[in-house]
């Protein structure tokens, strides 16, 4: 079996970035990375079947989405895509989810990530039931990763046959925040919940991840009794999108997570705090945000910025949007942009990539069937997933 590793770096000056003119320069398949001399921040290789090629972020477990509960029917068009000429086809092949708040529930509206607000109300931190409330959302009988599997099925059914490999899972997990309120560090640092009978106490940082081994162990444990048979949950994601409030904690849970066959996944935001000391972290595979979509102070040559980090530093990357993409709303040549600039500088044809869409932004897209321009964007997005050479040159996708 072929391994690879992810090396993943930003810079963190924007000084080192700032090269006017570049074009896209050779870069070398991520399944060919040359590795490290071992040392102390070397992390363990991870085998191709556990990565997805094309990972599309789904949000769910808080009642503010719409829909609160996925479905199959509702999930299958992320699955396959119908193109222009009638002809199926296998899309994502990779599905994460997560979930950042537990908002609009009568117990109270709690964050699960450091500096999430809701109508302008600064979110108290998550405690040990938001925690289990987040893993049953995921285990419901006829929602959450049962709506992948049965999104799956039904896809199968339409196609004639199962894909060739199962769709992978990748979950996120909660931010363990240090204090009851983020905003006040001399708020309660005991205020989770217990454990085998003790009451945890996130000034330290062994009952920190302790939590974070239960989360794992719950999904892990309820995920291997489904047996599932379209799906596999390949790894665990990290929701803090900087390492400042848990840089003493990452390695220690990527480390749990290797232990048990599990990759570690991470996707911070553009130049986050510690971004460029992934290895220290345990990160197996992560990918870079851009943040070019949704300000319109951000230039395109951000995307020029972002992709020279990925060919420097052999990164996945991540392609953003919502509905602001659709006609109405005026963003889509940034769709675009990201399209092609993935395609100049060769993230398209050799890295993995995150697909950020809002809440359902794609499902908007194939729905406006009155707007050629939307049908347009649709259709050569979905192209664009569907023809990469990197998911293709093995035949893993057919």
């Amino acid at each position: 079996m072929k391994v690879l590793k992810l090396a993943v770096l930003f810079l963190a000056s924007a000084l080192l970035c700032a090269c006017e003119g570049n074009g896209p320069a050779d870069i070398p398949d991520w399944k060919d990375f040359v590795e490290d001399k071992p040392g102390k921040d070397d992390v363990p290789e991870v085998s191709k079947d556990k990565v997805p090629s094309d990972m599309v972020l789904i949000y769910g477990g808080s009642a503010h989405r719409n829909p609160v509960k996925w479905t199959g029917n509702y999930l299958k068009e992320y699955v396959i895509y119908t193109d222009r000429s009638g002809v199926k086809h296998w899309l994502f092949d990779g599905f994460l989810c997560l979930e950042f708040m537990y908002v609009n529930v009568p117990t109270g509206n709690k964050t699960f990530i450091t500096g999430y607000s809701y109508n302008g109300v600064k979110l108290p931190s998550a405690t040990k039931y938001e925690w289990q409330s987040l893993i049953d959302y995921y285990f419901e009988i006829d929602g959450g990763l049962n709506a992948i599997e049965k999104a799956v099925e039904l896809a199968s059914e339409e196609m004639g046959s199962s894909p060739k490999t199962k769709r992978k899972v990748v979950i996120g997990i909660p931010e363990p925040i240090s204090n009851e309120y983020y905003s006040n560090t001399s708020s309660s640092t005991v205020y989770w919940g217990k454990l085998n009978g003790k009451e945890l106490d996130f000034s330290l940082t062994s009952d920190r991840l302790n939590a974070c081994k239960w989360y794992i162990d719950e999904i892990a444990s309820r995920f291997k009794a489904q047996k599932y048979k379209y799906i596999d949950l390949v790894g665990f994601y990290w929701v803090a999108e900087k390492a400042t409030n848990t840089r003493d904690l990452m390695n220690k849970v990527g480390e749990y997570l290797n232990a048990n066959e599990f990759t570690f996944n991470w996707i911070p935001y553009f130049n986050a705090d510690g971004f460029s000391e992934w290895k220290k972290y345990g990160f197996n595979v992560a990918y870079l945000q851009p943040n070019y979509f949704f300000s319109d102070s951000v230039p395109e040559g951000r995307l020029d910025e972002a992709c020279d980090y990925a060919k420097r530093y052999n990164m996945g990357m991540e392609i953003e949007f919502d509905g602001n993409a659709l006609e109405a709303n005026g963003k889509g040549y940034k769709l675009e942009n990201y399209m092609k600039a993935f395609k100049k500088y060769g993230i398209w044809e050799s890295s993995p990539i995150a697909y950020y869409q809002g809440s359902w932004a794609l499902k908007w897209l194939r729905g406006s069937v009155n707007s050629e321009y939307n049908q347009k964007l649709y259709h050569d997005f979905c192209e664009f997933v569907i023809t990469r050479p990197y998911r293709t040159k093995d035949d893993e996708q057919n």
